[in-house]
């Protein structure tokens, strides 16, 4: 399955969540919406809620949290649970005599607790904190997120995304406000690769890599984009799951602090532009706190962006190395070669390292080193009669 029809949910490529081990397969356990409009921030602390009615992530039971997937690995068939959460957890194959999983799952999948008599689940997605529908998917060939729902969330004064795919009704339009607890639809099991039996809710939390998506879309030559910059190849996943955790345990925990803490798998220092790069104007916590007013500064020879094994970006940071071309400065050795474990982003093995045409264009993208598309030309006003009347051509 991939990304978004023309990107996908799930990249057929590598991405480990965590550190560059051997996993064992078997272990258990639309209107236009303007994306600079404000979106309503929750009154007081944050209120966080998990989707649907599925809490056994916070009950302890992963297993009747998660959806399972179809998994046969070497003449044996089984339906692990963890192929539902996220990170690099599909597709196990052989690398230097271990097994590896090298399927990347951006999202998690919500195992549904109710169904019909026909085996239809009836579970009612809602959102998992306030903020403003931005965009709604509601044709399921669309997508190989079938009919899904995005809401951004203003959170530390930056808009943060949550996704929600597979549904089998969309509820609400662009443009709504929403609470924790506000309906968004009913999960399903629309989309690519999906059936009755294994219906689920994909939920998604990640940041915008770029308000400039559409021309990289065009530039890279991806073909028709139905979602603008709404692409789920413009949303960067982090672990939601994670998250959701995180608070449980901490409910002051701020997001930005969740991201600090998660592992750095490589850097790339990329050469700097006057501007900064557009990921760190809208997610200024993603960067150093700025100078004093009125102090003097050396403007830097590049950007040094840290990211993790799943190719979500940390960190940014000023750097006075000079580069003339995005290169990697760090990278975690690891005995399996990286591009499994960084969904071949990176290539090389041990502390040898180099980005792939695929990390290249995700640099790209959060650099906005990308062509800007021309402007579409006005669209030419109708010949008038003399009675005033419009003129229609044959």
């Amino acid at each position: 399955m991939t990304r978004f029809g023309l990107g996908c949910l799930l990249v057929t490529c590598a991405l480990a969540a965590e550190p560059a081990t051997p996993v064992n397969p078997e272990a258990p356990a639309p209107a236009p919406v303007n994306p600079e409009a404000p979106v309503p921030a929750p009154a007081g602390s944050m209120e966080l809620r998990l989707p649907t009615e599925n809490h056994h992530l916070l009950t302890g039971r992963p297993e009747k949290f998660y959806m399972y997937v179809d998994r046969t690995y070497e003449g044996v068939t089984s339906k692990p649970w963890q192929g539902g959460t996220f990170g690099l957890v599909r597709t196990p194959v052989k690398v230097n005599g271990q097994p590896v999983l090298r399927q990347f799952h951006e999202g998690i999948d919500i195992a549904p607790i109710k169904r019909d008599k026909a085996g239809n689940p009836l579970d009612l997605v809602s959102a998992i904190a306030a903020g403003t529908v931005v965009h709604t998917s509601p044709v399921s060939g669309r997508s190989n997120y079938g009919k899904y729902v995005v809401v951004a969330h203003q959170w530390e004064n930056s808009r943060v995304y949550s996704l929600y795919a597979h549904l089998a009704e969309v509820s609400c339009k662009p443009g709504d406000p929403v609470r924790a607890g506000s309906l968004l639809g009913r999960m399903g099991y629309t989309g690519s690769g999906l059936s009755r039996t294994r219906a689920h809710l994909h939920l998604e939390l990640g940041l915008m890599l770029n308000t400039r998506y559409e021309d990289w879309h065009l530039a890279t030559g991806k073909g028709i984009n139905h979602h603008g910059i709404h692409n789920g190849m413009n949303i960067a996943g982090a672990d939601a799951a994670g998250f959701f955790l995180g608070r449980a345990k901490n409910p002051q925990l701020k997001f930005s602090e969740y991201l600090a803490a998660t592992p750095v798998y490589f850097k790339v220092a990329v050469p700097a532009t006057k501007a900064p790069p557009d990921l760190l104007v809208s997610y200024p916590w993603l960067g150093q706190a700025p100078p004093p007013t009125g102090a003097t500064t050396t403007p830097p020879a590049s950007w040094e962006i840290s990211f993790t094994a799943t190719g979500l970006p940390t960190h940014i940071e000023p750097s006075q190395r000079k580069v003339t071309a995005p290169v990697i400065t760090r990278i975690r050795p690891s005995e399996i070669p990286h591009r499994f474990l960084t969904r071949y982003l990176v290539t090389g093995e041990g502390s040898t390292a180099a980005l792939t045409r695929s990390g290249t264009a995700l640099v790209a993208l959060i650099t906005g080193d990308f062509p800007t598309a021309p402007a579409k030309p006005a669209p030419a006003k109708p010949a008038q009669d003399t009675a005033g009347t419009v003129s229609k051509s044959p």
